[in-house]
């Protein structure tokens, strides 16, 4: 994969103290994800945040017939938690998470000042990036999303000195979720808790592979945090 070559960047209004970075889900772009920076702007909320939205490369999803399109990595199923996984593109937009991630500390952003969030793949990715980040985070955020490389997770914690294992994760889910199924979002924190971590996992009724006021509110409630 080569890495996204452009990202909608979101500047803060005053001083630029922390950063919050959320990727889109498959097929989409971070203009996609816009509205929730734009919210909270009209709100006056995180002012001092710098919101990142990157977007994904194009290339072929086996699921979607092969066709191109924006990806974090390929899909070659949808009907298991722990079916086959893209790894190579799975990690190697991790590196890209963490470049990215880099990249702000390097500005001067301390890295318990950084957030990294996303929905559905962006979800996906946040999660296995933001948990094996050789750098402390501020925060984590799994909209509608699920565990990556359960089978390789335990490794790639260890590389990363479990530098996040105090790390806060807000993970939102739709009960009505046919397409990332809810039982995912409910394996994957117990999966999570079972590493140590701590997850906040809220359940949606009458959501279905979106997410909704509700959600976008306990989320900002999450950052104020």
């Amino acid at each position: 994969m080569s890495n996204p070559v452009t990202a909608v960047i979101v500047p803060a209004v005053r001083k630029h103290t922390a950063t919050v970075i959320i990727a889109h889900g498959l097929g989409d772009s971070g203009n996609g994800w816009t509205f929730l920076a734009e919210k909270w702007r009209k709100e006056k909320r995180f002012e001092e945040v710098k919101f990142i939205f990157p977007n994904a490369p194009t290339r072929p999803i086996t699921v979607n017939m092969g066709i191109n399109m924006p990806g974090w990595y390929d899909i070659l199923h949808f009907s298991d938690i722990n079916a086959s996984q893209d790894e190579k593109g799975i990690m190697a937009s991790r590196s890209y998470f963490h470049d990215l991630i880099a990249t702000e500390i390097s500005s001067g952003i301390p890295s318990e000042r950084v957030v990294l969030g996303g929905f559905s793949q962006g979800a996906a990715m946040s999660i296995l990036s933001g948990i094996t980040c050789p750098s402390k985070l501020a925060g984590i955020f799994a909209l509608s999303g699920y565990m990556l490389l359960s089978n390789k997770v335990g490794e790639l914690l260890a590389q990363a000195k479990n530098t996040n294992k105090d790390t806060k994760i807000f993970m939102g889910h739709g009960e009505d979720d046919q397409l990332v199924k809810a039982e995912w979002g409910k394996l994957t924190e117990q999966l999570l808790k079972s590493l140590g971590f701590k997850v906040d996992l809220r359940m949606y009724s009458d959501l279905a592979h979106s997410t909704d006021p509700g959600e976008i509110e306990d989320l900002g409630k999450f950052l104020d945090d």
